[in-house]
């Protein structure tokens, strides 16, 4: 007698264009300690980080400052947790974590400001990146036979949703 395979559980893949759509909503974001520094962040690139199973956005940056005789221009890598919020049916994006800021032709003091007040700013930003929010519809079928959303795995091409049992109450 063969063994029977293990059922596949339920999946919905969100392609990377959808992703970027939804996090570059968000941006431009400014931040200013005055006197000190202005930055501007935006015009995301999505990075989609599938062995880490990590999202992450390379963010432009602009920073102003009385100390700089131009403004400064870089990048900052940052990285995003991931996880599905039942109460409105939404994948979000939380806990934007600056990875790397790199603003080439500064000295190491001028790059450690920029690098805190980057730091700053996104633990300024309010609230999760809404990256999907789920239709009736797709939930439909997942509902009657017991899942829910639940594992969320960074591809190469977007992100895969698994899943899961409902948890019960």
């Amino acid at each position: 007698m063969a063994a029977r395979a293990a059922p596949t559980l339920p999946r919905r893949k969100i392609p990377a264009s959808q992703l970027l759509e939804a996090l570059s909503a968000r941006f431009p974001l400014r931040f200013a300690l005055p006197g000190w520094v202005e930055l501007e962040v935006g015009a995301p690139a999505l990075l989609l980080l599938a062995r880490r199973n990590k999202l992450g956005a390379v963010l432009q940056l602009e920073a102003k400052a009385p100390t700089l005789r131009d403004p400064a221009a870089g990048e900052v890598d940052v990285l995003f947790a991931l996880r599905y919020e039942p109460t409105d049916r939404t994948v979000r994006a939380h806990q934007p974590e600056a990875h790397r800021v790199h603003v080439p032709g500064l000295g190491q003091d001028a790059t450690y400001a920029i690098e805190n007040a980057t730091r700053a700013l996104l633990s300024r930003m309010r609230g999760d990146v809404v990256l999907h929010r789920f239709t009736d519809r797709e939930l439909a079928l997942p509902d009657v036979m017991g899942f829910e959303p639940g594992n969320l795995i960074v591809l190469e091409d977007g992100l895969d949703i698994e899943f899961v049992p409902k948890q019960r109450p």
